[in-house]
């Protein structure tokens, strides 16, 4: 019988490679597996895990709060479990005594680990919450903007996500699919609980061969694989502008469904106003949009006018509310789907993210997994999950977020298990004197990132196939009991262990409630059971699944088409906003009265952007995407993440046209510097870059010099603005970011961002 083993990237088939060794290999069933996290047992990866617990020597010797600046450069000292777990408790109740709870921020921040118990974020707020609480993040760096405006004005993220209408319904229905920011199916190499069979990819060619009309619209043409796809150029962050011209047209041509208005949606007049001028002296017409996104007036006529003549999919990828504003994009799209009235017919209306993740799309049945409750936190502050560095640097300052006023915590001390915000915050020169700040950072982790070697306290933890979980994920149509194939390398344990050992310490036994790892799989397997059994799923009992290995829901899936009960009775089915439906025009969002996000979807120029630079200024729009060969940060020094570097540097993407003006080849290793900090990346020059733009993806582990501060690996978050895309949601704004571009660089500096940190005994 096979044994298997998850990740995020899908289910992987175990076999013994000979000599004490493994060898993984995509399971069978996948139509189009990915290579991602095949090496993640290799020796490169292995040779940057976290070994033995180790505390950074001045805060060993000197104990909370010394000498933070030296945090990244300051070598470790190794010591014994014991010890570790005696330092990390006293600290948690020293500072739990002196300040409270509410000076100990959770910052859990990461994709969700594909074994449903082993997630790292559950297990530290779990454990967070058993000793008093802590202060909490809310939404995420990939949809933060999204995450407040959706649910205030149609419904929230977490639903459209796990209902968009499926991949078979779009090829059976659509005749035209337009795309703002396109569907990157590399993207959808991941799903948060695993994936058995991706799909983003055979649901685009499906469109082709169904005879679908494709249209991608943005700054990048690479980015949606079809037949025949025609790519309408469009200067970064000026989608809104683009989409209130195509609802302008549909307005002054009469051809806006005006029924559906009427029975769906609230506040249209209002909304009508403003995009004809009315309001303001200033229509937002073909005309007025083409000077904003360089998209001829024409072109953005005739495409209204194709909407509004066949059955349309829109489709907005994340990328465009992670902007100034981003908002705005997402109030629009919902305004012109509502507009062509198609929300809830097969194969109409408008998906959020097509390609984003491997789920959506999916006709899998909506079914609930296993999850470990987290328990109650009993401390009230928060924090929108990119306002960190300024709840650091800012303690007891206020911050506006979803119509009211907050204040930040007063921070002393960090526990982080799970993720690397090393990788996902912006301008990450201010996060290192934010990161100085709190007195204690303890984290637990598999690897020595960036955010490790700033630690005081680093506590090695094991990879997924060092322990005994159940893979499942939202959409996905499996169970995967994933098995131990290996043992926890050197001193590393699991994170449930490790907070198991605190708990005791700190007595607080409602952490473990007297369970094992393996009685707590039984009992999340056994709850999600009869959960799934009340929607007609049967399953095994727990021991008949560990026997089995892998259980195949996919005989349940059925077409999805989302929205189509509310269409189908409004009444029956209303929407979970103030009216019960779409409100284009949101009294409550008026009534918060911020400059920066009115009552209804409006055009604000970007913090920056191309449309602001005077003649003679050569700055590019820099995109800061997901990368292709690994998901965000994780395995950065895997072998496969490693073949697709530039002289051992992330990949910059430049137009010919731009690399030319600047004496930049193909290979060449250039520099990328704005205000805010210097990087290098290794440069591809490619025509699916409009000029004007460079695209550098995240995720090359953090890789500053000492000295100069110049970021040597190819990491964009030294350039990107570390700004609220507005005081209503508070997300990132990574894609509003101008850099000026130079090279070629010659004798650049090695790469050193997989060199473990220094290591002293104690004393010394």
């Amino acid at each position: 019988m096979t044994t298997y083993t998850s990740a995020h990237w899908g289910i992987r088939e175990v076999y013994d490679a000979g000599g004490g060794g493994l060898r993984l290999e995509n399971f069978a069933g996948d139509p189009d597996p990915t290579p991602i996290g095949l090496d993640q047992h290799g020796e490169r990866v292995e040779a940057v895990r976290v070994r033995h617990p180790a505390v950074r020597r001045s805060w060993l010797e000197n104990g909370p709060g010394a000498a933070p600046e030296l945090r990244g450069s300051d070598p470790f000292v190794e010591v014994e479990w014991d010890e570790a777990l005696d330092l990390v408790a006293a600290e948690l109740q020293r500072v739990r005594g002196k300040h409270g709870n509410e000076a100990i921020f959770g910052g859990s921040y990461g994709w969700s680990s594909a074994g449903r118990f082993h997630h790292a974020q559950s297990q530290v707020h779990r454990f967070l919450n058993s000793v008093g609480g802590y202060v909490r993040h809310l939404n995420s760096y990939s949809l933060g903007a999204a995450r407040v405006i959706m649910g205030r004005i149609i419904a929230p993220m977490e639903s459209l996500m796990a209902n968009h209408t499926s991949w078979d319904v779009v090829a059976q229905n659509t005749r035209l699919f337009v795309a703002f920011g396109g569907v990157p199916w590399k993207n959808a190499q991941i799903s948060a609980g695993g994936i058995a069979r991706h799909r983003v990819r055979s649901g685009l060619k499906s469109l082709g061969e169904a005879g679908i009309r494709v249209v991608n619209i943005g700054p990048v043409g690479d980015n949606l694989e079809a037949e025949g796809v025609e790519w309408i150029r469009l200067r970064p962050n000026t989608d809104t502008a683009l989409m209130l011209a195509i609802a302008w047209t549909l307005v002054d041509e009469d051809l806006a469904d005006r029924a559906f208005l009427e029975r769906y949606c609230v506040g249209f007049e209002r909304f009508e106003a403003y995009l004809m001028g009315r309001s303001d002296g200033q229509p937002r017409n073909p005309q007025w949009a083409e000077a904003i996104t360089g998209v001829p007036a024409a072109t953005i006529a005739a495409l209204a006018r194709d909407m509004a003549a066949t059955r349309t999919m829109l489709n907005m990828a994340w990328s465009l509310q992670r902007a100034s504003h981003g908002e705005q994009p997402c109030w629009m799209l919902v305004t012109l789907a509502a507009m062509l009235g198609q929300i809830g017919l097969p194969g109409g209306g408008f998906g959020f993210g097509y390609g984003a993740t491997n789920a959506l799309g999916s006709d899998e049945r909506l079914l609930s997994g296993p999850t470990l409750p987290q328990g109650r936190n009993p401390v009230s502050a928060f924090i929108p999950v990119a306002r960190i560095a300024d709840m650091l640097l800012d303690p007891g300052g206020s911050f506006a977020y979803d119509g009211a006023v907050h204040r930040y915590p007063d921070i002393r001390l960090v526990y982080w298990a799970g993720g690397n915000p090393y990788h996902h915050h912006q301008d990450l020169n201010r996060f290192v004197k934010a990161w100085n700040k709190p007195e204690t950072i303890v984290v637990h982790e598999q690897y020595w990132t960036a955010t490790a070697k700033r630690a005081d306290i680093v506590l090695p933890a094991t990879i997924s196939m060092e322990r005994n979980d159940i893979g499942y994920s939202t959409r996905e149509g499996h169970l995967v009991a994933m098995k131990r194939v290996k043992a926890p390398l050197a001193q590393a344990r699991d994170d449930y262990e490790i907070f198991a050992a605190l708990a005791a310490r700190l007595d607080a036994p409602d952490y473990t409630e007297g369970l094992s790892s393996m009685q707590w799989l039984h009992r999340l397997y056994e709850e999600s059971r009869g959960k799934m059994a009340a929607h007609g799923v049967d399953l095994p009992d727990f021991e008949t699944f560990w026997k089995t290995d892998l259980i195949d829901l996919s005989e349940h899936s059925r077409p999805v088409i989302m929205l189509e009960d509310f269409r189908n009775d409004p009444a029956a089915n209303p929407l979970v906003t103030p009216s019960g439906r779409i409100e284009i025009f949101s009294e409550t969002i008026d009534g918060f009265g911020l400059e920066d996000c009115p009552g209804h979807a409006v055009w604000r120029e970007p913090h920056e952007w191309l449309g602001q630079l005077q003649p003679g200024d050569k700055r590019l729009h820099l995109i800061s995407d997901q990368p292709q060969r690994r998901l965000h940060s994780q395995l950065d020094a895997g072998s496969y993440s490693l073949e697709g570097k530039i002289a051992g540097r992330e990949p910059v993407y430049l137009n010919p046209q731009d690399a030319a003006a600047r004496g930049i080849a193909d290979g060449d290793v250039v520099e990328l510097a704005n205000e805010r900090g210097r990087c290098l990346a290794g440069a591809i020059l490619s025509d699916d870059i409009m000029p004007g733009v460079a695209r550098l993806a995240t995720g090359a582990w953090y890789d500053p010099e000492p000295e100069t501060g110049l970021e040597k690996h190819g990491n964009p978050n030294v350039l990107t603005l570390d700004l609220g895309t507005s005081s209503l949601g508070q997300g990132s704004v990574a894609q509003t970011c101008l850099v000026e571009v130079k090279g070629p660089v010659y004798d650049a500096p090695p790469v050193t961002a997989f060199d473990p940190p220094a290591f002293v005994s104690r004393g010394s």
